[in-house]
C-alpha cells in the first residue's frame, strides 16, 4: 500500500512492538505527528524534552525493552542530549527519533537547523541522517536491534521533513537485521573457562563483584547460585543494586566511593574479584595504584573493550553473562569460606550498631529516616528511582534492593534531574507497581516541570523531597574540603507542596519524624501523583567517604555513632 513516511515510522515502530512513545512536537516533526492520530501507540507529551529522554530511559530500565522519545530538530533535538548522554553511560536501551529540515536545506543554516548526529555521535552506540523515504523503514529496524544488542544503549535517528512527506508503496520487512561488522557476541574459549575454574577453587578470599550487567542479561539466579555454590560474598555497584538478594546473608551491599566500610576493606583484603557486569567505573576502585594489589580478578562482561580496559585482570571471560554463568558453572565445585566471612563480619565494628530495622528518633528529622521508614512502610518492595546526590547515596543505604530493577538511578553520568522524569517512564513500563521518587531538593527543580505530565495522564507516582536548603552533595565536599565555604549551595526553594497543588496533585510537608509514617501512609491511599517535602537536617554528610584520587583504604569513615542516633 502507499504510505507516507511518517505512515511508515509509526507502522514499523508497531511492528518492532514499541507500545508507549514520549516526546513532543515541533515543525520539523509535524507530520510524523499529524500520522500519529491514526495509529494506537500511546504517545505522552513531556512538558520539557530532557524529560523525554529521561522518560524513555526510566521505561528502558524498568521494562527491559527499548525506551522510545521523539522530538522536533533544533532545540528539540539538542535538549535531549543529556539524556542520551545518560543512557549510553548506563547501558540503556533507547531509541530517539528526531525531526530534521529538508534535505535540500542541509547545510544551509536553515530555522531550526542542527547537526543532531555530529553532535550526538559521541554519545551513542549509532545514529543516522535518514534523507529519503525508502530507507526509514530499515533504519528504525537497525535502531532498535542495535540499542538492544550486545551491551545495550541509545541510538538515534534523525529524519528529514520531506522524507517524512514523502510516498512510496511499502509493506514491512521482518527479515533478519544483518548489519556486516557488528557482532555483539564473543565466546570465551574453553581454556579460558579452566583457567577461571581454577583462579576460583585457589581463593581463599574471593568477592563477587556486582554490576548492572547481572540485570541486562537477566542473570540473577545464575549469580546466586555461583554465589551460593562457592560460598562467596557479593559487593554492589551503584547500578548493580536489585541483582543479587540485599538481605541475603552472602550481600554485603554498595562498594566504592560511598560504600560500606567493611565492603572497601574486604576488597582490598580478597584474593579474588570476580566482576560480573561492571566496568571498574573510578567511584568503585578509588586510586587504582592501590586497587585490590591482593587480588587475582576475572572480568566477565558482553563489551570485549571492558576487558582490561581500567583494571588488568588475570581471566576476561567476554559474552552475555548469564551464558558464560551457566558454562562457567560446570566446571565449579562446591566451596566453603566460613573463615572469611567471619573476618568480614568482624571488620563492621562500630558500624554493626547502624541496625536499619529501627532508628531511633532524637527529636530532628534526618533523610536516613525518611529512607527507612519508607522502607518498611513498603516492605521493601517499591520500586525506587532516585535524583543524584546525598539523598541517592541514602537510598542505597537504608532501602535495601532484594527485587531486580527496582532501583532506577543515573550512575555513570550522574544526570540531576534524572528522578522525577524517569519514574513517569517507569510508571508506563510497569503499570500498577508502587513508585517512588527520592529527589534532592536542587535535582527536583531541574525537571519539576513534569508533574504536569503526571498531572496530565492521571498516573499516580510518589514524589519524596530531600529538602535540606543546600545542593547538598557540593555543599558536602566544600564542607570537608574547602573549609566550609559554601559557594552558591545554599538554595531557595518553592513551597514543593504548594507546587504540587497548583498541578492538582497532593502536596505534604513533614519536618518531625513522628510525621514520616503517617504521611507515607497518607501518600500511599491518594489515587494520583502525591510531592512530600521532608524539610531534613541541613549539615548532614553521607559516610563512609573515599576522596577523590584516594584509595579504598582511606576511605573517611562514619564518625563513633552517638547513643541517640546510631545510624
Amino acid at each position: 500500500m502507499m504510505k507516507t513516511g511518517a505512515q511508515i515510522v509509526w507502522e514499523t515502530l508497531i511492528q518492532e512492538g514499541v507500545e508507549v512513545v514520549f516526546g513532543y512536537p515541533g515543525g520539523a516533526n509535524l507530520p510524523i505527528y499529524d500520522a500519529l492520530t491514526e495509529y494506537p501507540i500511546k504517545h505522552v507529551l513531556v512538558r520539557h524534552e530532557q524529560g523525554a529522554s529521561h522518560m524513555a530511559d526510566g521505561y528502558a530500565r524498568a521494562s527491559g525493552k527499548v525506551g522510545v522519545a521523539m522530538t522536533t530538530s533544533g532545540p528539540g533535538a539538542t535538549n535531549l542530549v543529556t539524556g542520551i548522554a545518560t543512557a549510553m553511560m548506563d547501558s540503556s536501551p533507547t531509541v530517539f527519533i528526531t525531526g530534521q529540515v529538508n534535505s535540500a536545506l542541509l547545510g544551509y543554516d536553515a530555522f531550526q537547523e542542527i547537526d543532531v548526529t555530529g553532535i550526538t555521535l559521541p554519545i551513542t552506540k549509532h545514529n543516522y541522517l535518514v534523507t529519503r523515504v525508502e530507507d526509514i523503514s530499515n533504519t528504525i529496524r537497525e535502531a532498535m536491534y542495535i540499542a538492544q544488542s550486545g551491551r545495550p544503549g541509545p541510538v538515534l535517528i534523525d529524519i528529514t521533513k520531506d522524507a517524512q512527506q514523502a510516498s512510496m508503496e511499502w509493506e514491512y520487512d521482518n527479515s533478519p537485521i544483518r548489519l556486516p561488522g557488528y557482532k555483539p557476541d564473543y565466546s570465551p574459549m574453553a581454556a579460558d573457562f579452566a583457567r577461571a575454574a581454577e583462579l576460583i577453587h585457589a581463593a581463599k578470599r574471593p568477592l563477587i563483584l556486582a554490576g548492572r550487567g547481572i540485570l541486562l542479561s537477566g542473570a540473577m539466579a545464575e549469580v546466586l547460585e555461583f554465589a551460593e555454590r562457592t560460598h562467596t560474598p557479593v559487593a554492589e555497584t551503584l547500578l548493580g543494586l536489585g541483582a543479587f538478594p540485599g538481605e541475603h546473608p552472602l550481600s554485603l551491599g554498595l562498594m566504592g566511593m560511598h560504600g560500606e566500610s567493611w565492603v572497601n576493606e574486604a576488597i582490598q583484603n580478597a584474593d579474588l574479584l570476580l566482576a560480573f557486569g561492571m566496568r571498574f567505573d573510578d567511584r568503585v576502585t578509588g586510586n587504582l595504584k592501590n586497587y585490590a594489589l591482593q587480588a587475582r580478578k576475572i572480568h566477565i562482561d558482553i563489551d570485549p573493550s571492558e576487558g582490561n580496559k581500567i583494571v588488568k585482570v588475570d581471566q576476561v571471560l567476554t559474552g552475555d553473562l548469564k551464558g558464560v554463568l551457566k558454562q562457567l558453572l560446570q566446571s565449579v565445585s562446591i566451596c566453603e569460606h566460613s573463615e572469611w566471612l567471619e573476618t568480614i563480619q568482624a571488620s563492621k565494628g562500630e558500624s554493626a550498631v547502624r541496625d536499619i530495622k529501627n532508628l531511633p528518633d532524637n527529636g530532628h528529622l534526618y533523610a536516613a529516616h525518611v529512607i527507612n521508614d519508607l522502607y518498611h512502610v513498603t516492605q521493601g518492595n517499591a520500586m525506587v528511582v532516585t535524583d543524584v546526590g546525598q539523598h541517592q547515596m541514602w537510598t542505597a543505604q537504608y532501602y535495601p534492593q532484594n527485587n531486580p530493577n527496582h532501583f532506577l538511578t543515573s550512575g555513570g553520568l550522574g544526570t540531576m534531574g534524572f528522578g522525577l522524569p524517569a519514574a513517569i517512564g517507569a510508571c508506563f513500563a510497569k503499570p500498577g507497581c508502587e513508585i517512588w521518587v527520592i529527589c534532592g531538593d536542587g535535582g527536583f527543580q531541574m525537571t519539576q516541570a513534569e508533574l504536569s505530565t503526571a498531572a496530565q495522564e492521571g498516573i499516580k507516582i510518589n514524589v519524596a523531597i530531600i529538602n535540606n536548603g543546600y545542593l547538598g552533595m557540593v555543599r558536602q565536599w566544600q564542607e570537608l574540603f574547602y573549609e566550609k565555604r559554601y559557594s552558591q549551595t545554599p538554595l531557595l526553594s518553592p513551597n514543593f507542596a504548594k507546587i504540587a497543588e497548583a498541578h492538582g496533585l497532593a502536596g505534604f510537608c513533614v519536618t518531625q519524624r513522628s510525621e514520616v509514617i503517617p504521611t507515607l501512609e497518607q501518600a500511599r491511599q491518594e489515587s494520583g501523583s502525591v510531592v512530600i517535602d521532608f524539610r531534613v537536617e541541613k549539615e548532614e554528610l553521607v559516610y563512609p567517604m573515599v576522596n577523590s584520587g584516594a584509595g579504598l583504604q582511606d576511605m573517611i569513615r562514619r564518625p563513633v555513632p552517638d547513643p541517640e542516633m546510631l545510624f
